[in-house]
């Protein structure tokens, strides 16, 4: 991932600003496609531009929101159309589909703190778009909370690459840092679930 930033970030430094807030949109929208992409640090690097004042920072923000909650959204569309096919009758009848329906439906009560979350969820995003697609949750609110989600976060990296300057690399670790505490609360959540599970389900009486 280093070489491509580095080959990217070289790309946008030899490019006129429309360029380079093309590349911030298109980055922004493929990241939620093809997840190695690292769309997180094209935004701090834009932000280290706006303050040399190459680029304007609200623009960078925009566009970078714009990018991410259209990618959201498509990975979004892609886990309705799936999610319809599994269920179909007759279809992938090893499925639990009654299990899956029902977690469907308690997305569908609770899923949006998820969208909401999904920005600053690193590595989970595209299951999170694909997972609330499956379950067919409105697509009007669907698409203000993710866009809300991405306009808080790319905020965040762009006032971070404005700030930090020229050593905006450093973000890097700080994000490598926050996605190792997510993963691990992750963890943690589905070992309780697990115990939880395994609690219910032992016999009365059992040591």
């Amino acid at each position: 991932m280093g070489d491509l930033l580095i080959d990217i970030v070289d790309w946008m430094s030899a490019l006129p600003p429309i360029w380079a807030y093309g590349i911030i949109l298109g980055v922004a929208w493929l990241e939620n496609v093809v997840p190695p992409i690292p769309g997180d640090m094209v935004v701090v690097f834009g932000g280290y531009m706006a303050g040399l004042g190459l680029l304007n920072a609200p623009l960078v923000v925009l566009l970078a929101s714009v990018g991410g909650t259209l990618g959201f959204m498509s990975m979004y569309m892609l886990g309705h159309r799936v999610g319809t096919g599994l269920l179909e009758p007759g279809r992938y009848r090893w499925l639990p589909k009654k299990r899956i329906a029902r977690v469907q439906e308690k997305l569908r009560q609770r899923g949006f703190v998820l969208v909401a979350a999904n920005r600053f969820l690193s590595g989970l995003r595209s299951v999170i778009s694909l997972t609330v697609g499956m379950a067919h949750m409105r697509v009007s609110l669907t698409w203000l909370w993710s866009g809300v989600s991405s306009v808080l976060w790319c905020t965040l990296l762009t006032v971070s690459g404005v700030i930090v300057g020229e050593n905006w690399e450093v973000v890097s670790g700080w994000l490598q840092a926050w996605g190792s505490v997510i993963l691990g609360l992750i963890m943690i959540v589905v070992l309780v679930q697990v115990f939880r599970a395994w609690r219910a389900r032992k016999p009365p009486g059992a040591a």
